[in-house]
């Protein structure tokens, strides 16, 4: 623990001109007296740390020392590569593995350029998680994200529904969704991938051996094509609505934007109001009923005629709410 401590106040030390104790106790997330002493522990070591008393005060390296600690290893170059993402690195336990990372390559950079990092993320974030909910990191994560790592067979218990299945699986890769992990795994049984939500994960026990990755096989590709057949597999129903212009612009928001593109890049002429008629793959009358209502007076269904019948309703109850 303390050696890790060292070896990562010398490549803050490195990577910057000075540091004060207490942006070094910040860092190292320890009190300004354990810094003093490991900065004594250091230059007994023959790292040449350098203590300046005073208001502008600080610590540095003397005469240019560099160290040689800058290799990157496996996990940490892995990890490095998903620092963009800090609170999925957070998630999967390798928050350490990139701070080591960034540290090293910060070290080794040229001091014109060590400030690059810091510039990046003064402009650029990803958030990932949607609007309005609190995602929380499924416990089985980390175990998981090991398993994606080191190639290696699980045996994980899954919900479905109110039952607990079993499956082997060989884990080829996580995504994150909305603020939703997901991973895709090929079933040791069948050899079909398949995507399982991480939350719904109950159990996981690491295999005996490793499996051997397809290396055809494409992430991004392999999740673009099942996000698309999940979505189209839940659009099972078609309503059937007269648009104002206004709510032309605004359907895209209002249901699946897929599902809107489709409708309206099949639409006819506009009628004598101006107003054009879509038929919409929908996921059921009541998902319809909810989405289309956002819409307010720039829709009117035209059917089925339940659906009809039920906004009909719900303008009766706005006269009155709203009427004279």
């Amino acid at each position: 623990m303390r050696a890790a401590r060292l070896i990562k106040m010398v490549l803050l030390l490195q990577s910057r001109t000075s540091m004060t104790a207490a942006e070094l106790a910040r860092e190292l997330e320890v009190s300004e007296r354990t810094v003093t002493r490991d900065a004594q522990a250091l230059s007994e070591a023959g790292v040449p740390v350098y203590a300046e008393r005073g208001r502008a005060g600080g610590y540095r390296l003397v005469g240019g020392y560099r160290t040689r600690l800058t290799g990157l290893g496996r996990g940490e170059a892995e990890a490095l590569f998903l620092s963009g993402v800090p609170g999925a690195l957070r998630e999967m336990g390798l928050e350490d593995a990139a701070s080591a990372a960034r540290l090293k390559v910060s070290a080794a950079l040229l001091p014109s350029l060590r400030d690059a990092s810091r510039t990046a993320a003064q402009r650029f974030h990803l958030d990932a998680p949607a609007w309005f909910t609190e995602p929380e990191a499924p416990p089985l994560l980390p175990r998981v994200a090991d398993a994606v790592w080191d190639d290696r067979r699980i045996t994980a218990g899954y919900r479905r529904g109110t039952d607990e299945v079993k499956r082997e699986l060989e884990p080829y890769g996580l995504v994150l969704k909305a603020g939703v992990w997901y991973l895709c795994a090929r079933v040791a049984a069948a050899g079909a991938f398949r995507v399982y939500r991480i939350d719904r994960f109950t159990a996981v026990a690491f295999g005996g051996e490793r499996f051997t990755r397809d290396e055809e096989f494409d992430l991004p590709a392999f999740w673009a094509e099942r996000a698309e057949q999940f979505a189209g597999s839940l659009l099972r129903a078609e309503v059937v609505v007269r648009l104002s212009g206004e709510g032309v612009r605004r359907l895209p928001h209002a249901v699946d934007p897929a599902s809107a593109r489709a409708a309206l890049a099949a639409v006819g002429a506009p009628d004598g109001q101006g107003w054009v008629t879509v038929t919409l793959p929908v996921e059921s009358e009541e998902v319809a009923h909810a989405q289309l209502r956002a819409l307010g007076p720039e829709v009117e269904v035209l059917a089925p005629r339940e659906l009809r019948a039920r906004f009909a309703r719900d303008a009766l109850r706005l006269t009155r709410l709203y009427g004279p």
